[in-house]
């Protein structure tokens, strides 16, 4: 058996991982020109029971412990007039969902593959179906491949998404400006401290996540596709407090403007014998559940055990469409009920009553 995948997330990565693990080929086909080629974003929480447990399935798990940062788990959550509603400082040895910086742990899983396994510079271009039930597989740079066994791993915009769904994604009414502060005053990375901070308020939110590195990543959330300039941003969060639009002031590149997109709540397609999807290309979510990089990754990790175990093929795509369905369709009814939450009346108190119950639920 050979397995072509399309896409180098983390999804993607981790089933190369795994298929290597039990001496099955794997081949991944990226459209970044190299591993350099793009920013990998910020910081996630790698969740015991997903993002955890496909790394243990990937044999990485003690190399994860080099990377994880268990104490950037705090969270604050305040309202635009600075009340504090939810301050959890976070626990250095609570290990259920530590953070790690995206691009470390995308390091981590690229360093396991074997050499060879990435072809960089190959965006996908076409997909013509073969009489044999394979796919031929073109590419912009002029070269093909035909592939026996096809899994998208492609992202939100997925090219192979077209074989099995009809569905695409829709824009949730939430887009983020992401901002960097590289060096923080004292003042502020005091205010976020290890891990997050969360200000909530008039279908708003101001976003602010402490990095490995001590930089300080800023997100800010509206309703505005178009704001992506700081005095569009100012004027959208007048009024709220000093310390908070400080943050925005101190981002000195600028800003990224990146609308959440999501795919239908739930979304199945029928079984194909010879392709399947995971991570956004089969479930992308909004990121107010911190479920997106998790599910890829176990996503990654169950298809590969399932084709390492299964008679067929097709027998082992079947059995990760039906496990994969089931649980990323709790994980995205999850995200949509959360982000409505955090941008509904209330939503401060709303989220820092959730964490509570959650505290006392764990």
């Amino acid at each position: 058996m050979s397995v072509t995948i399309i896409g180098a997330g983390l999804g993607g990565l981790t089933l190369a991982r795994v298929l290597q693990q039990h001496g099955i080929a794997a081949t991944i086909f990226e459209a970044d020109a190299s591993p350099d080629a793009r920013p990998q974003g910020g910081s996630l929480d790698i969740h015991q029971d997903s993002g955890q447990a496909a790394l243990h399935a990937a044999g990485l798990a003690e190399e994860f412990l080099r990377i994880a940062r268990p104490e950037g788990q705090g969270m604050r959550v305040l309202g635009k007039d600075g009340a504090v509603h939810w301050d959890d400082a976070g626990d250095a040895s609570d290990m259920s969902r530590p953070e790690a910086d995206r691009a470390a742990l995308r390091d981590l899983l690229l360093e396991s593959l074997d050499a060879g396994t990435i072809r960089w510079g190959h965006k996908l271009s076409k997909i013509e179906p073969c009489a044999n039930g394979a796919y031929t597989l073109k590419f912009a740079n002029g070269s093909s491949v035909q592939a026996d066994v096809l899994v998208g791993a492609d992202g939100a915009w997925s090219r192979v998404r077209s074989l099995v769904s009809e569905a695409v994604p829709a824009y949730s009414g939430i887009t983020f400006a992401e901002g960097l502060i590289t060096s923080p005053a004292a003042g502020q990375a005091a205010m976020i401290g290890h891990g997050k901070l969360m200000a909530l308020d008039d279908g708003k939110a101001l976003i602010a996540q402490t990095e490995g590195d001590g930089s300080i990543r800023l997100y800010l959330a509206t309703g505005d596709q178009q704001a992506a300039t700081r005095e569009a941003l100012q004027s959208h969060f007048a009024g709220w407090p000093e310390d908070l639009l400080g943050l925005m002031r101190a981002c000195g590149s600028g800003f990224v403007v990146r609308p959440i997109n999501v795919l239908p709540v739930g979304l199945r397609w029928p079984h194909q014998p010879a392709v399947t999807l995971l991570g956004d290309a089969a479930h992308l979510m909004s990121p107010f559940a911190g479920e997106g990089a998790n599910q890829a990754m176990l996503d990654g990790a169950e298809l590969g055990l399932a084709l390492a175990a299964a008679a067929s093929p097709a027998e082992a795509i079947r059995h990760y469409e039906l496990g994969m369905f089931e649980r990323a369709g709790e994980a995205t009814r999850e995200s949509a009920l959360n982000m409505a939450l955090c941008f509904g009346p209330e939503a401060a108190r709303e989220l820092a009553a959730q964490m509570a119950s959650y505290a006392v639920a764990t």
